[in-house]
């Protein structure tokens, strides 16, 4: 398996591809340039066959409309959020930008911690909220990565003054969720570069005395 990390939009919001050696991608958290996001993926002659949300605040779903209709594919988002992509209030871009953010309904909806396959990829969701209520992570194991949103980031975690956000929650997310994965694993982080679980437990100043 082949990750690609491209930084979109005015908050720079990772956007992780994640290929197989057939071209089959998975795309997580367009969060804005969707015209530069699928200039990309046909360049790299890439074949995506979802979108899958870490959470729905407004700079990780921007451009997920019009990628979801050129490329004909799903939108997966936990329940817990299903009403904040067309919501500004919710999503944050009320507060945040010059513009509202509003997209559509996702596809389907994630209802809690699972196995999950989208052929040809196998991973796990787990449900880590606190920077916002529907926050998930997704983990390959056989690939050792975990695409974590804006919950936990190299030297720091998620933001938790935003609307539903919670700070003892997140922090018992990442503690029982993410700290509990191999440490060699790799982080793919909301915003900034990746890092790996052993890292995180070892310097986060965040995580320190949890």
């Amino acid at each position: 398996m082949k990750w690609s990390q491209i930084p979109l939009g005015i908050m720079q919001t990772n956007c992780y591809i994640i290929e197989n050696p057939e071209g089959t991608c998975l795309i997580f958290d367009p969060g804005s340039e969707g015209k530069k996001l699928i200039s990309w993926l046909n360049e790299n002659k890439l074949k995506p066959i979802a979108i899958l949300l870490t959470h729905a605040h407004f700079d990780h779903i921007g451009a997920v409309d019009e990628v979801r209709e050129f490329f004909n594919i799903p939108v997966y988002l936990h329940k817990n959020e299903k009403n904040w992509l067309a919501d500004p209030m919710l999503n944050g871009s009320y507060h945040f930008t010059k513009g509202h953010t509003h997209v559509k309904p996702a596809d389907c909806l994630l209802t809690g911690e699972e196995k999950m396959k989208l052929e040809p990829f196998e991973f796990t969701i787990y449900e880590t909220p606190g920077h916002s209520p529907g926050s998930v992570s997704y983990y390959f194991e056989n690939d050792g990565v975990v695409v974590s949103g804006d919950a936990l980031f190299k030297g720091s975690i998620g933001r938790t003054d935003l609307v539903e956000g919670n700070h003892s929650q997140l922090l018992k997310s990442i503690h029982d969720k993410l700290l509990t994965l191999p440490e060699e694993t790799i982080v793919m982080s909301g915003h900034g570069p990746t890092t790996t679980i052993e890292e995180e437990m070892e310097s986060n100043p965040f995580l320190n005395g949890f």
